[in-house]
């Protein structure tokens, strides 16, 4: 198997992973702490504004590269295993009939707010020293 291919099928299975969460958020026998973990997790991975922008050089990438498949990794271990099962079924099935991922409004509503308290604090660390 060629490195392309490896990554091919690394990304659509991160990809499926996600919508797996979106699914397991919403299943009864989740347990609260993979609920909440996955919460932000989907909020980040289907909203369409990025914690860290793509523009910004290499450090844009990061979260797509690393950050992002990681919490996923780390939410699906937190899942029983019968509820990952279902959600994935799920999401396949998801992912066949409407073709994308769904969106996340709150999870943009969640980065926007990030980065205006990012910004706020900028402000007032910085505004005594001007």
């Amino acid at each position: 198997m060629s490195i392309g291919t490896t990554l091919k099928t690394w990304a659509r299975r991160i990809k499926r992973d996600g919508v797996t969460l979106w699914f397991a958020g919403k299943h009864p026998r989740t347990p609260w702490y993979a609920k909440a973990l996955g919460l932000f997790v989907v909020a980040y991975a289907l909203s369409p504004i990025d914690l860290i922008p793509d523009f910004i050089p290499v450090l844009g990438y990061v979260d797509d590269m690393i950050l992002l498949p990681v919490l996923i990794w780390l939410t699906v271990k937190l899942l029983p295993a019968e509820v990952l099962a279902e959600c994935r079924v799920q999401a396949d099935e998801w992912m066949q009939t409407e073709g994308a991922k769904p969106k996340s409004r709150f999870g943009a509503v969640l980065i926007v707010a990030v980065w205006l308290a990012v910004g706020a604090g900028l402000w007032f660390w910085f505004k005594p020293h001007l």
